[in-house]
């Protein structure tokens, strides 16, 4: 399903921009399903409980073969429906809270900063996704969730196999065995003092290794996957579009909007949320019956003219709060406190401390990775 933005690699690809809110495609396999564009129609059907985000229902779209292999039968509690999914998103919530999130603040800045002058130390040019944009947010979350850092170029290597959509499913059924294999052996050796999130899931006594490894894997691959590359990605956009970045230099107080902004205007989460109604349901005059999926299109949502006018521009001092790069409803992304927390000091940070940040090749040079489901850069070469 993952598909090339075309023209401008910051658009929603072209094959997802329908002139219809409800549009009828099919997946890989030959099923078919049912693509939502629409801002109402997309926020419609991630709060509606007749529709459910359980993968283990019959007609659930899955966009690839390996996407059904992740799933398997453990899923995370993303892919479930209360009660299962309340009671074990509950467990985790306290860790994201926003008040919690304040306080990492300088410890976040700590680390940025840090990373920051190991880059600069190596000297210009340097890959700001290698150097910076995934180190930071791979640090932030090893800490919180207590891996050791010095593991990670093994969970980076597994999630990137997990992400990528031409992963066969085998690839993937491996690479989920090894990351749980990876967690259930950490979580044996924790103890009873240990305060990560891991720590506390194991102390719970409630909790079996399946449930534990299968969260703490969606905590390990989305913590530092779609953050390192929304901050690459932010980056580039930036630089794009030097005016809005010369805005945030002249008033530093723009980043909270600007970040929400290049949420919105990016939407790395490109391939949609895919749902599966559990009744008849009708969306803007299209009756969707039970059993038939759905796929919620958080890009072209974002887009909607209705909600965002001129939506197809950057506008750092646009009001685009109400923007879905982080889903909606009960299902909204757990840690996006802390996602927002790093993207505004990596960014405030960099457009601070590098005046003279520009691309060391040229544009059209550039490769980014449009088979995954999270989308980004696979390197972004700067100079300062």
């Amino acid at each position: 399903m993952p598909a090339d933005r075309g023209g401008c690699p910051f658009d929603p690809p072209p094959s997802y921009r329908k002139e219809a809110s409800v549009s009828r495609v099919s997946l890989w396999d030959g099923s078919p399903c049912w693509l939502l564009n629409g801002y109402r129609e997309v926020r419609t059907a991630l709060t509606d409980r007749r529709f459910s985000a359980d993968a283990r229902h019959p007609g659930f779209p899955f966009l690839t073969p390996g996407r059904r292999e992740l799933v398997g039968d453990n899923p995370s509690f993303i892919r479930l429906d209360d009660p299962e999914h309340s009671r074990l998103r509950k467990m985790l919530t306290g860790d994201f809270l926003i008040k919690r999130v304040e306080a990492m603040r300088p410890g976040i800045q700590r680390i940025v900063d840090e990373t920051l002058d190991a880059m600069l130390a190596k000297g210009s040019p340097a890959d700001l996704v290698a150097e910076f944009a995934l180190p930071v947010p791979s640090l932030v979350i090893c800490d919180l969730l207590g891996v050791p850092y010095e593991d990670h170029e093994f969970f980076q290597r597994q999630s990137k196999l997990l992400l990528d959509a031409t992963s066969p499913a085998g690839t993937v059924r491996q690479a989920v065995d090894e990351l749980e294999q990876y967690l259930t052996a950490l979580a044996a050796r924790i103890g009873a003092d240990d305060e990560s999130i891991l720590g506390r899931l194991v102390a719970r006594g409630d909790l079996t290794s399946d449930e534990i490894a299968s969260n703490a894997l969606l905590l390990l691959i989305a913590g530092h996957e779609t953050t390192a590359n929304m901050t690459s990605l932010s980056t580039l956009a930036l630089l794009r579009n030097p005016e809005q970045a010369d805005r945030l230099r002249a008033d530093p107080s723009l980043i909270r909007g600007a970040v929400e902004e290049l949420l919105r205007y990016l939407t790395i989460v490109h391939t949609g949320l895919p749902r599966v109604a559990l009744e008849d349901v009708e969306l803007d005059g299209v009756l969707i019956r039970a059993g038939e999926g759905v796929l919620c299109m958080l890009s072209t949502a974002n887009r909607d003219e209705e909600l965002f006018a001129a939506g197809s521009e950057l506008d750092v001092e646009r009001d685009a709060r109400r923007h879905l790069a982080f889903g909606f409803g009960v299902h909204q992304c757990l840690g996006q406190p802390l996602a927002r927390a790093e993207l505004q000091i990596a960014l405030e940070t960099l457009l601070r401390r590098l005046p003279e940040l520009r691309l060391a090749v040229p544009f059209e040079e550039l490769s980014f990775r449009t088979e995954t489901i999270v989308y980004g850069l696979r390197a972004l070469p700067i100079a300062w």
